[in-house]
C-alpha cells in the first residue's frame, strides 16, 4: 500500500480521517448526529471552506442566521467565514461527510492534471 490508504469506518459521533489515511491536502469527516441533536457550537474558518455530504437522513444548517434544510443526497458548500452550526431532525438522524480544504487552492480539475 504505498501510493493508497484505505480505512473502514465504524458509525462513530465523529471520525477524521486525517491522520487514518495521511491526507495533506484536506480534511475530511464523518459524522453522525441522533434524532434531535446538534453540534454544540456555532464555527466559522480562517482560511478553508467546507463541502457537506449528507449521507442519509434529514437535518439542518444554520449558516449565517439562515436555515438550510438538508436531506440524503444533498450537497452544501460554506465560505470560511460563513458562521455555521449543524443539528439533526426531530424524528431522524443524521449522517454526512465534511471535506475541508483551503479555499481557492484548486489549480486544475481531473481532465487537466490526470496523466493517462
Amino acid at each position: 500500500m504505498k501510493n493508497f490508504s484505505k480505512v473502514s469506518v465504524a458509525s462513530e459521533a465523529r471520525t477524521e480521517l486525517h491522520d487514518q489515511l495521511g491526507l495533506t491536502g484536506a480534511e475530511v469527516s464523518i459524522n453522525h448526529l441522533p434524532a434531535g441533536a446538534g453540534v454544540p457550537f456555532v464555527h466559522s474558518h480562517k482560511k478553508n471552506e467546507e463541502i457537506y455530504a449528507i449521507l442519509s437522513g434529514k437535518g439542518k444548517a444554520v449558516i449565517d442566521g439562515e436555515t438550510a434544510e438538508l436531506a440524503a443526497g444533498d450537497w452544501i458548500r460554506i465560505s470560511p467565514a460563513a458562521k455555521r452550526q449543524f443539528f439533526a431532525a426531530e424524528e431522524a438522524d443524521i449522517h454526512f461527510l465534511c471535506i475541508q480544504v483551503r479555499e481557492h487552492s484548486l489549480e486544475s480539475y481531473t481532465k487537466d492534471d490526470a496523466v493517462v
